[in-house]
């Protein structure tokens, strides 16, 4: 029978694996999608709220939707996980709440206004990572 440490390191193990898959499933449907500006912000260590925060703008109300409404549907279908999604009726500015990721979709002139990322990004550990297209 493992001991109780060692169930625990395994159970964290999991849960980080859990984690990377989720982030890396948003990052790779939000570059299929053709989003534009992918930002993701680790806050693991920073804040209980979420181990990442993704941010990325669309050209549209309709493509910041579409975006939202995939997001969702693939985290289902491939991860087995519910996400919570806020503000798909004006999709000006969309939140996803997908547990340990969480998703800002933005139309640009809203982001700009908002600017999360400066909000966000203090100090150089928790800098913006700024993903390239592919």
């Amino acid at each position: 029978m493992p001991d109780a440490a060692a169930a625990a390191t395994a159970e964290a193990d999991r849960g980080l694996a859990f984690v990377e898959a989720l982030h890396r499933l948003i990052l790779a449907t939000l570059d299929d999608d053709q989003a534009v500006e992918i930002v993701s912000i680790p806050l693991a260590g920073k804040t209980s709220i979420a181990d990442y925060m993704v941010i990325a703008s669309g050209r549209s109300s309709r493509q910041v939707a579409s975006m939202a409404n995939k997001i969702g549907e693939r985290i289902k279908a491939e991860l087995g996980r519910n996400v919570r999604i806020q503000g798909l009726t004006t999709a000006d500015w969309v939140l996803i709440d997908a547990g340990d990721v969480i998703v800002h979709l933005f139309r640009p002139e809203v982001r700009e206004f908002y600017n999360l990322e400066r909000m966000w990004a203090v100090g150089n550990e928790s800098d913006p990572v700024t993903l390239p297209r592919r």
